[in-house]
């Protein structure tokens, strides 16, 4: 072998460490873009904006995405992996039916409480996008779509258990639900009305109640 040839196990060391350190840049970039959507919208993210907050270039912060665009959806994906790390993988911990139910609730609850002062991606990029067709409008759908049918699937779960009655219509009982967040938004973010939190609890009981739950310490005698 000569001087000038490199061997390939070396190639790759060489030419993985610029790879690792532009997936590390992109991701830090990713990080700053979700601290300023959340603050002022997915539709205020810009390249300049998220350059002047990275101290980037433009160019260089265009290299990574390409387009606005697909910064916007970049952080939808980042949202909604976090979203799932802290709100479901956890709850898949707890037995089958209404502790799992109870446990989505809870932590959905818990993140909520927290973005009562940052601001949720997934409601105001509704408000923002609603009536915008387009990947960014579909990406944030298809996020809260996700959710969603890890709820229905909780929902009935319980009834399976019976721990719900059998007759419970799970799009209706996930409406109703999601509600509650809606309005814990507007009233604590918006309206700044003490109590939310717990009124959001009260209501999510009041569902259960409804709804035939009939305790939240049953043990679930299925697997996963």
């Amino acid at each position: 072998m000569s001087l000038t040839q490199v061997p390939r196990s070396a190639a790759r060391v060489r030419d993985g460490r610029p790879l690792q350190k532009g997936r590390q840049t992109k991701a830090s970039i990713v990080e700053a873009a979700l601290g300023l959507a959340t603050q002022i919208g997915l539709e205020g993210l810009s390249i300049g904006a998220l350059a002047e907050a990275t101290q980037m270039s433009k160019s260089g912060v265009f290299a990574h995405f390409g387009s606005r665009e697909e910064l916007q959806i970049s952080v939808i994906r980042e949202y909604h992996a976090r979203f799932e790390s802290e709100v479901f993988y956890p709850a898949l911990k707890e037995p089958r039916g209404l502790p799992r139910l109870r446990a989505l609730f809870a932590n959905w609850m818990k993140r909520t409480s927290i973005e009562i002062d940052s601001g949720c991606i997934y409601i105001s990029g509704a408000v923002e996008f609603d009536d915008r067709a387009g990947p960014v409008r579909d990406a944030l759908a298809s996020s809260v779509q996700v959710w969603h049918a890890a709820m229905k699937r909780a929902i009935a779960s319980a009834k399976d258990e019976g721990h719900l009655n059998p007759d419970v219509d799970e799009e209706q009982m996930l409406f109703e639900i999601h509600g509650l967040i809606l309005a814990l938004h507007y009233e604590a973010r918006f309206l700044q009305n003490p109590g939310s939190i717990a009124r959001a609890n009260a209501g999510f009981d009041r569902i259960l109640r409804q709804y035939g739950a009939r305790s939240s310490t049953t043990k679930s005698s299925k697997k996963e």
